[in-house]
C-alpha cells in the first residue's frame, strides 16, 4: 500500500489517492467515452493498495498508464499518455526557451549576467548552458526549504549558485612568496622558484589563472610589492655578472649595495665603479618595466574557465619602502599609464593602493611620490584604487614600520571590494584567507511588505521582524553550504588546498578540507538601502538626516546579529554591501511585477547598490561621502565608495588625491574615482571628451565608454545587463 510520495524535487509527501483520480478523469474527459466513475474508483484502489509503500511520482504514473492499457478504455490511456507528456515538455519549456536565447545569442539579462564575460562564445555558451541547468539542481537538491522559499519569494539571491555543487570557495588572498619562493604544480605541469623579475612576474599570472579555475570568485594578491621586490635584486646582480663577463672584472662588492633608489639616470659623466653601478640599475629598471608590462598584458589575455574570460584579478600595492619596492611600484604604475594594445586602458588587473600615513599620504613620507603618481595614473586610467589602512577598522596592533615583513599586518581587499582581515580562528590578517560564499537578502520587499502599516513605529518594528526572521534563513543557508563546502577533499583544489589557504599544507590529497575551511568568511549581503528607507519613511539616506539614522540602524542591527551568528555556528560572519550585477535589476523586477510602479523604489530598472547614495541624486562628493562614510565600518565583508568626477581627470590628479583626503577624514575603509573615458573599439584609442561619436584616429564609429560596473572595469557596456545599463544612464557628476 503507498504511503509516501518522492515528488520530482526530491520532497517526501503523504500519498493522496484523489490525484490518480483526478488524473484519469482529466483523460477520459478529453476522449469521446468520457466520465466512467466506477473505472476511476477501481483503477485508482488497485495502484494504492498495490503499490510499494513509497514511490515515486513517476513509478504512479506508469502505473496509471499501465491500467488503463488492461482496461476496456484503451483511448484513455492515449490520452493520458499525451497529456503526461505534455506536462514534461511544459516542465522543461524555461529550460528550452533560455537554451535557445544562449544558441541565438540574444542580448538579455541571461547572456549578459556577467559582463566579464563573453556568453557569444562557443567556450560561453557551454558555460551559460552549465549554469543554467545546475541552479534547479540546486534548489530542488541542497537547499532546505527555508532557504528555498525565500529564493522562490525574492527574499534571498544565492551568488554563485552554480558553482554550489563543486563545493568551491569565493576567493583567496595569494601568499605569493610562497610560490615565488618554492615553485608550484599545477595539473601536469610544475613550476621552478623565480630567480628573476621576469620569472616572478609569469609565476604571478599562473597562480591566480590556476586558481581561478579552482574558484568561483576572485584572485588578489595583498602585497604584490613586497613579493616581487627581492627579483629586483637578484636581477640587477645578473646585469652586474654580464657586465663583469664583459669587462673582465670583479664587481661582486656591487651585488649588495644599498642603493638608495633604482631610477633610470644618463651615464654621461660616470666613471669606473660609479658607470658600472649606473648601467646596471638602468637595464635593471627596463627589465623590471618590461615585466611589469607582460603582468598586465597577460592579466587581460590569459583566460581560465573554459577559455571563456580573463582572470578577475586584483593587486595590492604601495607600503614597500624598498629601493627594490619602490622600483616595482614605480615601473606598474608607468606601465599601467601607458596601456596596453594601442594604447587603451587594461580591464585587469584591480589595481588597490595601500595609503598608509607614515608610509605614503604625506609630503615627507618615503613613498609619498609614488602616491602622486598613482593618483596621476588613476586619474587617466580608473585605477588604482585606494585602501585605507589607517581607517581603524583596518588597523592591526602587529603592524611596524621596521618590521620587513609588515604586509603580513595589512588588510588587503579584492577589487571588486570582497574585504577578509578579522579572523576568530587564526591571525587577523589577509593573507591566505578569502570568501567562502556570500547570499544578499532582498530588503526592499521585505520594507515593501510593511508600506500599509499606517503606524511609522509600528511600520518599523514590523520590518525588524521580517528583516530578523530572513538575517536567521540566511545565515543557516551559509552555514549549510559552508558544511557541504567541507566534505570537498584537498586534491579538488590542487593549488588553493596544497599552496595558497591558510593551513592547507597540512592536508594530505584524501583529507577533506574541513579543518582549514573556517579561515574563510561567509558574507551576509543586502541591496537596496535607499529603496528601503523610501518605503520605510519616504526618503532615502542620502535626503533625509531620519532616514540615515535609520539606514544605521538597520545596517547596524544587520552587523550584529552577524556577530551572534558567528557565536552560534562558530564561523566568521561578517556584512557585506553587495557588488550588485546581475542582480541589480532581478530582484526589482519580480517585485515591480508583484506590487505594481511605486515611485523612488520600484520605478526603475534597479535597486541602489548596497548602502549608496542613489546614483541619480544630486549631490557634493562631499555630502556623499558623509551619508555612505558610518556604513563601511559596519560591512566588514566588503564595501566601497564611488565618486562621479567632471572633465578630463588625466589632467586633474589633485582631485583624487582629494578625494582620498575624504576618505581619510571620514573614516571610510576603501574608495575608487569614475570618470569619462571613451574608447575606440576598433583601434584602441582613448579620449576623455563627454561624447565621442567617431574615432579621431581611424574614424570608427565604433566607440564605447569604459565603465567601472561593480568594482572592476568592462571595455564594452554591450555585454551590461539591463539594470546595470540603465544605472550608468542615470549616474550624476559629484561636484565639490
Amino acid at each position: 500500500m503507498i504511503q509516501t510520495v518522492v515528488k520530482r524535487d526530491g520532497r517526501i509527501v503523504g500519498f493522496n489517492e484523489q490525484k490518480i483520480s483526478a488524473a484519469i478523469r482529466k483523460a477520459m474527459l478529453a476522449t469521446a467515452g468520457g466520465e466512467d466513475e466506477s473505472l476511476i474508483g477501481q483503477i485508482s484502489d488497485r495502484i494504492s493498495m498495490r503499490g510499494k509503500s513509497q514511490m515515486t511520482v513517476e513509478e504512479i504514473q506508469d502505473l496509471v498508464e499501465n491500467e488503463l492499457m488492461k482496461s476496456s478504455r484503451k483511448e484513455v490511456a492515449k490520452a493520458y499518455i499525451k497529456y503526461r507528456n505534455a506536462r514534461s515538455v511544459a516542465r522543461k519549456a524555461k529550460t528550452r526557451d533560455i537554451f535557445l536565447e544562449i544558441i541565438n545569442i540574444k542580448n538579455n539579462d541571461v547572456t549578459r549576467e556577467n559582463a566579464n564575460m563573453n556568453a557569444d562564445t562557443p567556450a560561453g555558451m557551454m558555460m551559460k548552458f552549465s549554469s543554467e541547468t545546475t541552479k534547479p539542481f540546486v534548489d530542488d537538491y541542497l537547499l532546505s526549504e527555508d532557504a528555498r522559499e525565500a529564493v522562490r519569494g525574492n527574499y534571498l539571491h544565492i551568488h554563485d549558485k552554480d558553482y554550489y555543487p563543486t563545493k568551491s570557495l569565493t576567493c583567496v588572498q595569494h601568499p605569493l612568496d610562497k610560490i615565488l619562493t618554492n615553485g608550484f604544480q599545477a595539473g601536469h605541469g610544475e613550476s621552478r622558484p623565480a630567480k628573476r623579475i621576469e620569472t616572478a612576474s609569469i609565476l604571478g599570472c599562473i597562480s591566480m589563472e590556476t586558481a581561478q579555475n579552482e574558484m568561483h570568485g576572485g584572485q588578489a594578491i595583498p602585497a604584490f610589492d613586497f613579493y616581487l621586490a627581492p627579483y629586483v635584486r637578484t636581477s640587477f646582480i645578473e646585469e652586474v655578472k654580464v657586465l663583469e663577463q664583459l669587462m673582465a672584472e670583479d664587481y661582486s662588492e656591487l651585488y649588495n649595495t644599498a642603493i638608495e633608489d633604482f631610477l633610470e639616470k644618463p651615464l654621461n659623466g660616470l666613471e669606473g665603479r660609479e658607470r658600472i653601478l649606473q648601467h646596471a640599475i638602468n637595464k635593471t629598471v627596463g627589465r623590471v618595466h618590461q615585466a611589469m608590462e607582460a603582468f598586465i598584458h597577460n592579466m587581460n589575455t590569459i583566460h581560465s574557465r573554459g577559455g571563456n574570460q580573463v582572470v578577475f584579478s586584483s593587486i595590492n600595492y604601495g607600503t614597500d619602502t624598498s629601493a627594490e619596492g619602490r622600483c616595482i611600484i614605480r615601473e606598474l604604475l608607468r606601465s599601467t599609464y601607458e596601456g596596453v594594445g594601442n594604447g587603451e586602458t587594461a580591464i585587469f588587473p584591480i589595481q588597490i593602493w595601500k595609503k598608509k600615513r607614515g608610509v605614503s599620504y604625506l609630503p615627507t613620507d618615503r613613498n609619498y611620490d609614488l602616491y602622486k603618481l598613482a593618483c596621476q595614473v588613476t586619474a587617466r586610467r580608473f585605477f588604482p584604487n585606494f585602501i585605507n589602512l589607517d581607517a581603524t577598522y583596518n588597523q592591526n596592533e602587529n603592524w611596524r614600520a621596521d618590521d620587513p615583513k609588515r604586509y603580513q599586518w595589512e588588510c588587503a581587499t579584492m577589487g571588486c571590494r570582497t574585504r577578509v582581515f578579522e579572523n576568530r580562528f587564526g591571525p587577523k590578517t589577509s593573507i591566505g584567507r578569502g570568501n567562502l560564499s556570500f547570499s544578499t537578502i532582498n530588503i526592499v520587499r521585505l520594507a515593501i511588505e510593511c508600506m500599509d502599516i499606517e503606524n511609522n513605529d509600528d511600520r518599523i518594528a514590523a520590518f525588524f521582524a521580517k528583516l530578523d526572521n530572513m538575517l536567521q534563513v540566511t545565515a543557516q543557508q551559509l552555514h549549510d553550504r559552508l558544511e557541504f563546502q567541507k566534505t570537498a577533499y584537498a586534491k579538488q583544489f590542487p593549488l588553493v588546498m596544497r599552496v595558497l589557504w591558510n593551513g592547507s599544507e597540512k592536508l594530505a590529497p584524501n583529507d577533506t578540507i574541513a579543518s582549514v575551511i573556517n579561515q574563510g568568511t561567509l558574507g551576509i549581503g543586502f541591496i537596496g538601502l535607499a529603496e528601503c528607507l523610501v518605503a520605510l519613511v519616504g526618503k532615502h539616506h542620502g535626503e533625509s538626516e531620519e532616514a540615515q539614522q535609520l539606514g544605521i540602524r538597520i545596517v547596524t542591527y544587520m552587523r550584529d546579529r552577524a556577530n551572534e551568528f558567528s557565536e552560534k555556528y562558530q564561523h566568521n560572519y561578517s556584512i557585506l554591501a553587495t557588488p550588485a550585477e546581475g542582480l541589480s535589476g532581478r530582484f526589482t523586477k519580480r517585485d515591480r511585477k508583484d506590487f505594481g510602479l511605486l515611485p523612488g523604489i520600484t520605478d526603475r530598472d534597479y535597486y541602489t547598490n548596497s548602502n549608496h547614495v542613489p546614483v541619480y541624486y544630486h549631490c557634493t562628493a562631499l555630502h556623499k561621502a558623509q551619508v555612505e562614510a558610518p556604513y563601511h565600518d559596519l560591512t566588514r565583508g566588503g564595501h566601497i565608495f564611488y565618486v562621479e568626477i567632471d572633465g578630463d581627470a588625466t589632467h586633474n590628479p589633485d582631485a583624487i588625491m582629494r578625494i582620498v583626503d575624504m576618505m581619510d577624514a571620514y573614516n571610510m575603509g576603501y574608495g575608487s574615482v569614475n570618470h569619462t573615458r571613451n574608447r575606440c573599439m576598433e583601434c584602441g584609442y582613448e579620449n576623455a571628451e563627454k561624447k565621442m561619436d567617431a574615432c579621431p584616429k581611424c574614424g570608427s564609429t565604433h566607440v564605447d565608454r569604459l565603465q567601472r560596473i561593480t568594482g572592476y572595469l568592462v571595455g564594452t557596456t554591450d555585454r551590461w545587463n539591463k539594470g546595470k545599463l540603465a544605472e550608468l544612464n542615470d549616474r550624476i557628476i559629484h561636484g565639490n
